[in-house]
């Protein structure tokens, strides 16, 4: 594994999966693994799981770590090529990621949707920046279309709460919110489910359909009661319009998730990437519930990040001694 941004850098979903598990039974197990390599975890965005989950991780590793909140810290930067630096910009992209070549053996970048460009946020127009100019690994701590890290927690954690044979039934659920929320989580969270051996269906209101692109040929439903029906696992989440990029068309339906909701369930667990609008994407009742396995999926953000690192670890340690043969 070189670079992390997308399922597609797995080479084994499973097995990953069960590394990460194992990892779990012991987070120090291998104390010294990153010694003498540094991982830059680059901010452009507020955080608070991301944040910590891949501290902790580097440091069960030995690895050491520089946190830059980028957006308050840092200069300001300048993204497009061929600009005039004669505003209110003061270093190019370009240059920041050269210096964090020189200091960095990993760098982690986290970087948000614009949700005003449709075009630059599809083509990640700021990750696209570390992945071409960055010489060491990049690893998406979340993107304008996906959030790996936390799609590969989930999968730990629908793995960690299935014990029967059969196939387990997921949705992932529209929310409401009060504000445009980007398509990353819902993006990432379908494409994992994808390479999952569950029955996996999509509920939300017309006119929120995600891209289609990610969803492919998973089932999109817009009756939310009817895609819950006999639901072993709800993912719940808000996200804008696509097609009307960052719209939020008006919903008549009450699309929160209650207790009510879950009867017609197999006693569904219900996740959430955090953090969450109580009492408008999920009621009280049902995020402080025995169904709730939401804050167990935060502590698995620690693993999913340490399971990814340690592979990265070893790509580099290959490598290195490759050069000295």
């Amino acid at each position: 594994m070189k670079n992390f941004t997308s399922v597609d850098n797995i080479d084994n979903l499973q097995n990953t999966i069960a590394k990460a598990l194992k990892i779990k039974e012991n987070p120090l197990d291998n104390p010294t693994k990153g010694k003498g390599k540094t991982i830059g975890l680059v901010f452009l965005n507020s955080s608070l799981r991301t944040r910590l989950s891949s501290q902790i991780a580097a440091q069960n590793l030995g690895l050491n770590v520089l946190v830059l909140n980028a957006a308050q810290e840092a200069w300001n930067l300048e993204f497009a090529d061929g600009t005039v630096m004669d505003g209110n910009t003061v270093e190019h992209i370009k240059d920041a990621i050269e210096v964090l070549n020189q200091y960095c053996d990993i760098i982690a970048v986290r970087c948000f949707a614009g949700m005003k460009n449709k075009e630059d946020d599809v083509n990640e127009s700021i990750l696209s920046q570390f992945l071409k100019y960055a010489k060491v690994p990049v690893v998406s701590l979340e993107s304008a279309t996906r959030h790996p890290l936390q799609s590969l927690a989930d999968c730990i954690t629908i793995t960690e709460n299935w014990t029967e044979k059969r196939k387990p039934k997921v949705v992932l659920t529209w929310a409401p919110h009060i504000k445009p929320i980007a398509h990353a989580v819902g993006n990432s969270f379908t494409e994992w489910m994808q390479q999952m051996d569950v029955d996996f269906v999509i509920t939300n209101p017309e006119g929120y359909d995600l891209d289609k692109k990610f969803t492919k040929d998973t089932p999109v439903i817009n009756n939310q009661e009817e895609a819950l029906k006999d639901a072993d696992f709800i993912y719940v989440k808000n996200w804008s319009s696509f097609d009307d990029y960052a719209a939020m068309p008006e919903v008549e339906e009450n699309w929160m998730l209650t207790n009510k909701k879950l009867e017609q369930t197999n006693s569904a667990k219900v996740m959430h990437c955090l953090p969450v609008r109580r009492n408008l994407e999920l009621s009280d009742e049902v995020m402080d519930g025995e169904n709730s396995i939401i804050y167990q999926q935060a502590k698995n953000r620690i693993f999913s990040a340490q399971v990814v690192f340690s592979e990265i670890l070893d790509e580099l340690d290959k490598t290195q001694k490759s050069q000295k043969i």
